[in-house]
């Protein structure tokens, strides 16, 4: 029987004109370690740069409503 954990990290996606940065959720399938701080693609299908040393899910109103829904 294998048990597998899914493990999910905090990223930062940049302003576009009127949209503000969010923090989105990235599936992390590599130890954080190996994480070069180029983007990634997050659960919800943006870019946004890896922040190791931030937590998901993040508490307040900048956090990607779609990413806050598929990674709780």
């Amino acid at each position: 029987m294998m048990l597998q954990t899914t493990v999910f990290a905090a990223a930062r996606s940049r302003a576009h004109g009127p949209t503000a940065a969010l923090w989105h959720a990235v599936e992390l399938h590599r130890p954080t370690a190996e994480l070069d701080g180029a983007c990634e693609l997050t659960v919800c299908g943006s870019l946004a740069r890896v922040t190791p040393e931030q937590a998901w899910p993040l508490p307040g109103a900048d956090v990607c409503p779609v990413c806050a829904v598929l990674a709780p």
